[in-house]
């Protein structure tokens, strides 16, 4: 693996990000730290009133990037949260331990995602919603 690969990743990423309406980037930090280790911090705002931050650290494992540590945290306006995907291991009576969702009252199992499953939890929010 090299910088390639994690530059073909951040590409990615930007094409899901141009597919996003109404959205803007606020921050958009990539930094490649080795050929085996980056991280990936965004900022999105979408209709000038809700964010999504992104954070991920990413290595290389089996010749696959992945997150070993990751969030994406959702907020209104008022900085309200909406949902959060982490996997800090604050929850391990959890089935998928460390990995969960922060709903607005509760905390529930989820596998890990990625910045498209996070983005797609966006979109069905916001169509969900009267704007």
């Amino acid at each position: 693996m090299s910088h390639r690969d994690f530059l073909d990743y951040f590409e990615q990423i930007d094409t899901l990000l141009e597919s996003c309406p109404n959205a803007y980037t606020e921050q958009y930090n990539a930094t490649i730290l080795t050929d085996q280790r980056a991280n990936l911090k965004l900022r999105l705002r979408f209709y000038f009133k809700y964010l999504l931050s992104i954070s991920e650290a990413l290595v290389i494992v089996d010749g696959q990037i992945t997150a070993i540590d990751y969030r994406y945290h959702f907020q209104d306006e008022q900085n309200n949260l909406i949902f959060r995907y982490d996997n800090t291991p604050h929850f391990p009576n959890l089935s998928s331990f460390p990995h969960h969702k922060h709903l607005q009252n509760q905390v529930i199992a989820s596998e890990q995602p990625n910045i498209a499953i996070a983005l797609q939890d966006v979109m069905n929010f916001l169509a969900s919603v009267n704007l």
